[in-house]
């Protein structure tokens, strides 16, 4: 059976040592609790029906092995696989790097940020020690789920080993826009967006999310993408948006169980007649407990008629307890509260019934069935499932969801009272539409809601990101058909026997890497060697195909014997002869373009024109990304209209816009060679769309290839330009 290896920072039971002795208990969060119900009612999903192993940390540190060895064989025996860290590296990883660096980044508190280097460093560390755990029981087909920042290295880490294997990855909480996520040190930055891209499948809660992350990538790596599909040298990597749900049946239907109304029957006696007004969540700044605490006060103070007919139940559920910030947060949300209830409270009534512990599930359901509103103004959450089990609990009586804009739930639950939960009037204001809603729109809002929720669930998502990942690699699988690799041989044993031998090749990209300037991209004596031992054969005729000027290219490749193709097939020079034009040609035009390209090199910095004899190139590979497709666009629409009665072509590439002289392109050049049909063995190689128009006239016997993984009129595909280089090395060797 497949087997299914999911990976989390926290396993979903955590160990603690009491009276000498190892207890197990349930982990605590939506991470645990969801995937554990995906996993328990596996018979939902017939499809995707796994064996699966859960790697995680337990919550403990063992020093001692032998210790460690029988707490080992009993997770085991659960399908966990524990990854035990000492207590400097989870000081560091943990309440360092993931919760004083990425989470208050990630979640716009930009201020509560700490960079510093050691949390880095052993945050680095344990994504290894990770690895490594993993490494231990990969096996090929195995599908690798990871989840969330603490392991956003892993994906790359595990890439490195096993290539092949099928790696998802999912973000549970909020990816920033480019401006935060840019905060961090270039390096840290660079090596995120590395490590998370050594996913076949990478998913976010929102579609904005998604869009931050391919901005990123973008703008960091510079990585295009189309449709979020971006184009890696070794494969090709799908960003997509899955909003995580809840089991939602389970909400429901224990809502109407004996547990909960025996709990519900309680809190009724102990509430009262009051409206109840339910606020529960993690200690955490990120939640906005005491914007929504100020925005209950404010309308107590607008609304005194609601005074002793409506109370808050606030319940706050302990986190992070030695994290600063979240010490400071306990504090003032303990002084808010104690202030308001002194403010406000009577004899019979407390504004305020507040709780710091943790709830059990049905007392849990009981509270978000009993209560007439749910309060959620998280000031920016990944998904927020509060408010989706809230919802779900509602199987027998009404109830209103105030819900902040912040939340990815605002996306799916609309319904809802949506507020912005730094706006302390609009808390306040929601609060009294909710209380005065009539119950008939509610329960017609809460059935929207629900249907939607019960449709998208914990197991539908599974589902989708499970067969989204499956998809991917079956996609991926079709590229690598045409890798070169699986034909190399019959290739070689051909080229051996051919008496007489063609062979283009395109230069940059091809045969030296893509540079930041064209001036720079003068070939190494590695390539000219390969090229000199290349055209040294008397069987073999060595053709350089290029979109460079042909005394630029004269002058960098000084081999004998060789012949070139110049400026994309407006120049041939055979071998030991003159360069001869391909066609009459003028270059009057080149002024009146050339003041055009000026004006859009002068509006985008870092871009910058090439100028030849019969063709202009407007580059802007340096230029900001974005900026610079956008200029690009601009600048390929006007050039196309003012061309439109000129006997010129507009063509835009990789990151270049060129202008030049109709009825010329490397083909057509090509084709000078290919007429006298005396070769037994023709091969082609080159990376970009100008190279399409040469592997469009080769013949079908011809090896044709193009460099990049992508589509192609050509054959096969290699991953880079060193792969042709290790190809004319073994031509070399023959």
């Amino acid at each position: 059976m497949a087997r299914l290896l999911i990976v989390s920072n926290r396993m979903p039971v955590t160990i603690f040592k009491e009276n000498g002795n190892y207890n197990f208990q349930q982990s605590a969060g939506g991470l645990a609790t969801g995937l554990k119900s995906f996993l328990k009612h596996q018979e939902k999903l017939p499809d995707f029906k796994l064996e699966y192993l859960w790697v995680g940390w337990p919550g403990i540190t063992v020093n001692d092995k032998k210790e460690a060895d029988v707490l080992k064989k009993r997770l085991h025996k659960l399908n966990y696989w524990p990854v035990f860290l000492s207590e400097t590296e989870m000081e560091n990883f943990y309440h360092g790097f993931c919760n004083r660096t990425i989470w208050p980044l990630f979640h716009y508190f930009t201020s509560y940020v700490e960079y510093e280097k050691d949390f880095w460093l052993d945050f680095k560390k344990v994504n290894r020690i990770f690895s490594e755990a993993l490494l231990e029981i990969i096996r090929e087909d195995d599908t690798i789920w990871i989840h969330d920042y603490h392991l956003m290295l892993l994906p790359q880490l595990i890439r490195e080993r096993f290539p092949k294997v099928r790696i998802g990855f999912f973000l549970h909480i909020p990816f920033p826009t480019f401006e935060i996520f840019r905060l961090l040190p270039g390096e840290w930055r660079q090596e995120i967006l590395c490590g998370i891209l050594g996913s076949d499948l990478i998913g976010f809660h929102t579609n904005d999310y998604t869009q931050y992350f391919l901005r990123c990538a973008l703008r960091i790596l510079g990585l295009e993408h189309d449709m979020g599909r971006i184009m890696l040298e070794d494969r090709l990597v799908q960003v997509e948006t899955f909003p995580m749900g809840i089991d939602f049946q389970s909400f429901y239907e224990s809502a109407k169980g004996a547990l909960v109304k025996k709990e519900r029957a309680r809190l009724k006696k102990e509430f009262k007649k009051t409206k109840t007004i339910l606020s529960i969540d993690r200690l955490d700044y990120s939640k906005g407990i005491l914007n929504r605490l100020q925005g209950f006060e404010l309308f107590l103070e607008q609304n005194p008629d609601w005074r002793e007919k409506t109370q808050l139940v606030m319940v706050v559920v302990p986190s992070r307890a030695g994290v600063t910030h979240y010490l400071r947060t306990k504090k003032q949300i303990d002084e808010t509260v104690g202030k308001i209830n002194g403010k406000y409270a009577t004899l019979t009534w407390t504004p305020i019934l507040y709780q710091f512990r943790s709830l059990a599930f049905p007392s849990l359901v009981a509270l978000y069935s009993q209560c007439q509103v749910a309060l959620v103004t998280p000031l920016r959450d990944g998904m927020n499932l509060v408010a989706k089990e809230y919802v779900a609990s509602k199987s027998a009586d009404a109830g209103v969801l105030i819900l902040s804009e912040k939340a990815g739930a605002a996306e799916e639950l609309g319904e809802a009272i949506v507020i912005n939960p730094f706006y302390i009037e609009e808390i306040a204001a929601a609060i009294k539409e909710a209380l005065e809603i009539p119950q008939d729109e509610q329960l017609k809002r809460l059935k929207a809601m629900q249907g939607r929720l019960r449709r998208y669930d914990i197991f539908r998502w599974a589902k989708d990101f499970l067969l989204h990942l499956n998809l991917i690699k079956e996609t991926q699988k079709k590229v690598v058909t045409r890798i070169l690799d699986g034909y190399r041989e019959s290739l070689l044993v051909h080229y051996r026997k051919a008496k007489k031998r063609l062979i283009y090749l395109d230069y940059d990209g091809t045969l030296v890497p893509i540079v930041k300037h064209y001036s720079q991209a003068a070939p190494d004596q590695e390539i000219l060697k390969l090229l000199k031992n290349l055209s040294a054969r008397q069987n073999n005729q060595l053709v350089i195909v290029t979109g460079r000027d042909r005394k630029t290219i004269s002058d960098w490749i000084k081999v004998e014997n060789c012949s070139f193709i110049a400026e994309h097939g407006a120049w041939i020079k055979e071998r030991n002869n003159d360069w001869v034009q391909t066609k009459t040609l003028d270059a009057e035009w080149k002024g009146q373009i050339l003041s055009i390209l000026d004006t859009y090199s002068d509006r985008l910095p870092g871009s910058f024109i090439e100028e030849k004899e019969f063709s202009l190139t407007w580059h802007f590979r340096n230029a900001d990304p974005e900026l610079g497709m956008l200029r690009a666009k601009e600048l390929m629409d006007y050039l196309i209209s003012f061309t439109a009665n000129k006997d010129l072509q507009v063509l835009q590439g990789k990151k270049v816009v060129e202008i030049r002289n109709a009825g010329i392109n490397k083909g057509l050049a090509a084709a000078h060679w290919l007429a006298k049909k005396e070769f037994d063995f023709i091969l082609a190689a080159g990376d970009d769309w100008t190279d399409e128009d040469l592997f469009k006239v080769l013949p079908e016997t011809a090896y044709s290839i193009k460099v990049g993984i992508s589509s192609s009129l050509a054959r096969f595909n290699v991953i880079n330009y060193k792969e042709i280089r290790k190809l004319l090395e073994e031509f070399d060797k023959k």
